[in-house]
């Protein structure tokens, strides 16, 4: 059944959404059955004409006009004022540059993502440093120092990253009550840090299997996807990242470390889409998942970290390891052999879904219970029972950001903030409702398990959460 209307925030300002793709087109649904403004009041921005007819539906203005570097500003300075709302869910188009104009007119913000302008994921003139997460996330950090105190941006405020990092949390205090380790609610960044110290978690996984299918298979020079297919090409041809633990005894041998900022991830010299990390979720088992990354693996890596510098006292490793479904998968591996140049065709899985579950969660490993996934198995069904125009991979993103909005119009006044250092409670509170069923497992299961039976394999057989466990493909 689907959720009923309730109003759970009041905007009389004007939302400009930048971006129309699955994730614009599936949280307006939602925008307008909790957030009491006028459709009137809301102005689509966006580079492809998709998505139209839903917004003429809803009488909501619908603009045609890639947004560039050159335009932006003439685009966006006349619409935005003092209290009304950006709402970044764009591809190519600067989360910095949107984060300064909304700074400087006194607007709200929220994005899922930190994008940069066109090439700033893949233009080979720049340094493998220039386009990791860390470099943009750095970037977006230091927004803070120009504008301290402003109207509340929300920076990466998805299912991931932005959910996961309120996840988290909740199975470190799942961790504590489980194993007897007697605690409050922490209150501060250290705490949590502390907390998670205590508790001896060494490795955080974003696990993730997404099984949804269509009723047509995948075509030669065709990519398929449940979302963004440009945000995927885009992030999976950067090169892979990891928030780096403190346990961790030597760099894999393509590893690099970053020479300022936090220090709490490192990056490796080849894609993410090439690099395969193994995982494990409730529903899958154990599986290999691409490294791709994202910014929680960074964020929440050194949000959890004991100490400073560039040998601190504790930090977990932390990365996100992705199944996607069959057919991206199979979309993948074309895309590789093509030399990572794109297939002329692409397809975004939504309405042909025909079966098939996102099982996204975080896996926290090397505590006294061994491994512990607390997550999200929302099933392509009850999807579309509750919201329309969603896959269950949507609606995890959707459901996110419509709760980091929410948090946003009561809180309007917390400046440039991450997911990690918002309310995980009262957020995950408004986006229950929409992830089906929300499951807490223990698991013995370590990256170790069953290696070395059918070939012999260098591992560190004294330390398990040792992070040689990914491969090139």
């Amino acid at each position: 059944m689907s959720q009923e209307k309730k109003i759970l925030a009041k905007f009389d300002g004007r939302l400009v959404m930048i971006g129309f793709g699955s994730i614009g087109q599936g949280i307006l649904p939602l925008i307008l059955r909790h957030i009491d403004i006028k459709p009137s009041r809301i102005t689509i921005i966006t580079a492809e004409d998709w998505g139209g007819e839903e917004a003429a539906d809803y009488g909501i203005r619908f603009v045609v006009e890639p947004i560039t570097p050159k335009n932006y500003r003439v685009i966006l300075e006349p619409i935005v004022r003092s209290g009304d709302f950006i709402l970044n869910l764009s591809v190519d188009v600067s989360s910095l540059a949107l984060i300064e104009l909304a700074q400087e007119k006194g607007a709200l913000y929220l994005d899922t993502c930190t994008e940069p302008w066109p090439g700033g994921y893949t233009d080979p003139t720049l340094s493998e440093a220039d386009r990791t997460n860390y470099a943009l996330r750095e970037s977006a950090l230091a927004l803070k120092a120009r504008f301290p105190g402003g109207p509340t941006a929300v920076l990466t405020h998805g299912a991931n990253p932005g959910m996961v990092s309120h996840l988290v949390k909740q199975a470190l205090l799942d961790i504590a009550n489980d194993t007897g380790l007697k605690t409050d609610t922490p209150s501060t960044r250290a705490d949590w840090a502390k907390l998670a110290q205590a508790l001896g978690v060494k490795v955080i996984h974003i696990a993730e299997r997404d099984t949804q299918k269509s009723n047509i298979r995948k075509r030669p020079g065709e990519f398929i996807n449940t979302w963004s297919i440009d945000g995927f090409i885009a992030e999976g041809c950067q090169p892979a990242e990891l928030g780096w633990g403190t346990h961790e005894k030597a760099l894999p041998f393509d590893g690099h470390r970053h020479n300022s900022g936090s220090r709490a991830g490192i990056y490796l010299s080849r894609p993410g889409a090439s690099t395969r990390v193994r995982t494990w979720t409730p529903k899958a088992g154990p599986f290999h998942g691409f490294l791709i990354t994202h910014n929680e693996a960074i964020s929440i890596a050194d949000y959890l970290t004991v100490g400073s510098g560039e040998q601190p006292e504790y930090r977990p490793t932390v990365n996100y390891a992705y199944h996607p479904c069959d057919d991206a998968v199979l979309s993948i591996h074309e895309f590789a052999g093509r030399n990572w140049r794109q297939q002329p065709e692409q397809r975004l899985l939504m309405d042909d879904i025909v079966d098939g579950t996102d099982e996204l969660g975080v896996l926290l490993m090397g505590h006294a219970r061994g491994a512990y996934w607390l997550g999200s198995q929302l099933s392509i069904g009850e999807a579309r029972r509750n919201v329309p125009h969603n896959s269950a991979t949507s609606l995890q993103v959707t459901s996110a950001a419509l709760s980091g909005m929410i948090w946003a119009l009561r809180h309007p006044n917390e400046g440039i903030i991450e997911a990690d250092e918002v309310d995980f409670r009262e957020v995950l509170d408004l986006q229950m409702p929409y992830l089906g069923p929300v499951v807490g497992v223990y698991s013995d299961w370590t990256p170790l398990v069953d290696r070395g039976v059918l070939f012999s394999e260098d591992t560190d057989v004294e330390d398990p959460w040792q992070f040689r466990n990914f491969r090139v493909t």
